[in-house]
Parts: C-alpha cells; structure tokens; sequence
C-alpha cells in the first residue's frame, strides 16, 4: 500500500509539473503573438520575390484598404491586399493556394509563403531587422 501511495504522489507531482509548463508555455505564446500590436512601435510588411526586396509598407499608417498584384516568372501572379495593421494574398494562380488561405496576418510569427510563385511577406516591427538571406528558399524547397 505504501508503494502504491508512493507511486500516486510522483503521478500528482509530475500532472502538476505539466500543467505549471503547459500554462508557461501558453502565456509566452499569448504575449508573443499580441507583441506587434500596442507597443508604439511601427509595424513593417516585407515583401520579396525570390529573395529580393520589391516594397516595405507601413501597415500602422494605412487608413484604407487596397489591394495590388505582384507578377512573377512564367505568368505567375499574386493578388495582396493591405488592410490597417495587417496584409494578406487575396488571390493566386498557383496551384495548392496555401498563401491565400492563410489569411491576413498582422505579426511576425508566420510569414506569407507562395512557394511556386517564390513569394515571401513577412511583418516585422521597426526595430526588427531581417537578414535577406534568410528568404531565400533552400535547394530542397525548388
């Protein structure tokens, strides 16, 4: 019995554990994902074809939303629309449209990826600094 008592103890100890992570986890997440928004900071969108830098816009001075095509290689097209404080790819002629459903994104957690059409939009804040190297699809990706 004493075992069995010792054995419930250690399964209630390491729950408790789990769950204090768990919850840890879950505010780091909720903070990071809310850090663009409210800080005073300005917010940036990236976009670049096949690692190179085509425009910055300043989402935090937009008042009115505007859509504009960004035409690639080989009659490739991407229709992104820019909305207050945050952008998104309304429309794509690429085949598995995952950027497109990927919807409006307004912080720095996941950029917009169009693979086939070598498209990458990506928000930052003023003070982040990308490296454009770091944009540059793998040989593994093409």
């Amino acid at each position: 019995m004493n075992a069995s008592m010792n054995d419930r103890k250690k399964a209630v100890l390491l729950a408790a554990v789990l769950l204090v992570i768990a919850i840890l986890c879950g505010i780091r997440i909720y903070a990071v994902s809310h850090s663009s928004t409210g800080n005073g900071q300005a917010l940036y969108a990236d976009i670049y074809q096949s690692g190179e830098l085509l425009e910055t816009i300043r989402l935090d001075t937009v008042t009115d939303e505007y859509t504009f095509e960004v035409p690639g290689a080989n009659g490739a097209s991407n229709t992104v629309c820019v909305r207050p404080g945050n952008i998104a790819i309304i429309s794509a002629n690429c085949p598995d449209q995952i950027c497109v459903h990927q919807g409006f994104i307004s912080t720095s957690l996941l950029p917009i990826t169009c693979l086939p059409n070598r498209l990458v939009i990506r928000v930052r804040e003023e003070a982040a600094c990308l490296d454009d190297t770091t944009l540059v699809p793998d040989g593994v990706t093409y």
